[in-house]
């Protein structure tokens, strides 16, 4: 201890002037922590969490859009399977009638079949369209919320268009 003592006092501390150092620091210290730590880290919470909002949002429309790709197959192939049953049924039926009238039950097979793929490529495009225009009105919500301004209407033009052109993509 007397070796510590020295070596403090050859160094010009004293016991008095250290704790009274020691003393205003852990002050200072308490009051930073309160005042000026507790807002920033409050300020990186609200982001963390405004991030994890947007992230769960980007994987409901993930998902949505998976669903909706299944229910495009599922119609597609409930359409193929009429199509497929009709043709059988103006086969079975065709065989007591006319040549004429099983080229005709044919073709109105092969037209239920072309406006099912033609309702099908329109309900995907729909749902498609949808899809992107939820994840422009998420982008622009989300950057938004991020960059914590209200944006102007040539921003919100500029990310939509932005975000359009990248899910093209």
């Amino acid at each position: 201890m007397d070796t510590v003592t020295q070596l403090f006092a050859q160094f010009g501390v004293t016991w008095s002037k250290f704790g009274a150092q020691v003393i205003l620091f852990l002050i200072v210290y308490l009051i930073l922590k309160k005042f000026a730590f507790a807002p920033i880290i409050a300020i990186f919470e609200a982001r963390r969490r405004t991030i994890e909002e947007g992230q769960a949002n980007a994987e409901k429309i993930k998902k949505q859009l998976a669903e909706s790709e299944l229910r495009c197959q599922e119609i597609l192939r409930k359409a193929n399977a009429d199509a497929q049953r009709i043709i059988e049924e103006a086969r079975n039926s065709s065989e007591s009638i006319t040549q004429k009238h099983l080229q005709q039950a044919i073709k109105d097979a092969e037209n239920i079949i072309i406006k099912a793929n033609e309702s099908v490529a329109l309900d995907r495009s729909r749902m498609v369209a949808e899809v992107k225009t939820e994840m422009i009105h998420l982008v622009v919500d989300t950057t938004t919320k991020v960059i914590g301004k209200v944006l102007t209407a040539a921003d919100q033009e500029r990310l939509a268009s932005e975000t359009s052109n990248q899910l093209a993509a």
